[in-house]
């Protein structure tokens, strides 16, 4: 890839976030993390730019799901793909986010491969 997409990963779990951060990094993309969703929503606001995001569902405060719900509402995000991560999977929920917008659902922990997969199919879903 001569010109590195930025994906964001928004994820109170920082071991995770690391992790998931380096995967990502292998797979030729930049990163930026955020440990809540709040911070993430505030520097949407402010015109700063990612081609992905990978949403952490379960954290404090402001949860994955309200975030998708946040990013949906607003136009402007609209081409943004945002892949779940989740460390239960529930087919009910999963169905949920999905109806809600989001372009993918993986559980942790994550592989390389299965990362890989959810992330070019939700480019992909969005292009």
């Amino acid at each position: 890839m001569s010109n590195p997409k930025l994906a964001w990963l928004v994820d109170d779990d920082e071991e995770m976030a690391a992790a998931i951060g380096l995967m990502l990094k292998l797979l030729g993309y930049q990163t930026r993390s955020f440990l809540d969703a709040p911070s993430a929503a505030q520097s949407l606001l402010a015109d700063q730019a990612c081609d992905l995001i990978l949403l952490d569902l379960n954290m404090p405060q402001v949860s994955g799901q309200d975030f998708l719900e946040f990013m949906r509402q607003r136009r402007q995000f609209d081409r943004i793909p945002v892949v779940i991560l989740s460390s239960e999977f529930n087919e009910v929920i999963m169905q949920q986010l999905l109806a809600a917008g989001a372009d993918g659902y993986i559980t942790k922990p994550v592989s390389t491969n299965e990362l890989e997969a959810a992330v070019s199919a939700a480019l992909s879903s969005r292009a």
